[in-house]
């Protein structure tokens, strides 16, 4: 009983002590949240606030799980009875927007600090598995439920294409300065709906090995 009840209130700790940092990284961006002011919010020590997220990227990882998760769950949402390819590409790609958009003006900040290679945050190393993996889920979902005719093989590996593709546009939507980044929506569509264009032609084989090879080479620089 009294362990339940500890692991209850650690769990109750560790959730309050992250929804005060993603207040935080909101409202003041990345470089003026710090663990000291996050443990005063959430009236915790620094040493508790420390003994669940020992640096502030484990935060920062703990805002992009939390983005990622939201994000297939509105995707989900949105992708009910859709069945076009590039329609249910267009639907993901516009609701991951939509999750970024309050991160728009503190978005440079988390950019920096995925930029090491060793950082909790990057989004290719290890400790970012979690979030990449609900990342690709995403378009897995988009994948699956598709009746877009394509090959086996491509239907399989697409989700993780479609992914990097995604984190692309998420670039562009940081430095993207245009009214409501309705350039980067404007991209999103677009590129949704060349891949209506070019997928009828994955089905012949002078098409079909390079996109295949093309895929063989994001693998082998993921890998």
């Amino acid at each position: 009983m009294f362990n339940t009840e500890s692991m209850g209130k650690s769990a109750e700790t560790r959730t309050r002590i992250s929804e005060v940092a993603l207040a935080s990284f909101r409202e003041r961006g990345y470089d003026a949240t710090t663990i000291r002011l996050i443990a005063t919010e959430a009236g915790v020590s620094v040493g508790n606030a420390y003994y669940y997220f020992p640096t502030k990227n484990h935060l920062v990882q703990e805002l992009y799980r939390r983005v990622q998760d939201d994000h297939l769950a509105a995707a989900g949402a949105a992708l009910d009875g859709v069945t076009d390819l590039s329609s249910r590409l267009e639907i993901a790609l516009h609701t991951g927007l939509d999750q970024l958009a309050p991160y728009h003006q503190t978005a440079p900040g988390f950019l920096a600090a995925a930029i090491s290679p060793d950082s909790p945050v990057n989004p290719f190393g290890d400790e970012a598995t979690e979030a990449r993996d609900a990342a690709v889920a995403t378009f897995e979902l988009v994948v699956r439920d598709a009746r877009t005719v394509m090959p086996a093989e491509l239907r399989q590996r697409l989700p993780e294409l479609l992914w990097l593709g995604y984190m692309a546009l998420a670039l562009h939507f940081v430095y993207d300065r245009s009214p409501g980044q309705e350039k980067s929506r404007r991209l999103a569509t677009r590129a949704s709906r060349l891949l209506a264009t070019l997928l009828p032609l994955t089905r012949l084989p002078f098409a079909r090995k390079p996109l295949l090879e093309l895929l063989d080479l994001i693998a082998e620089v993921r890998s």
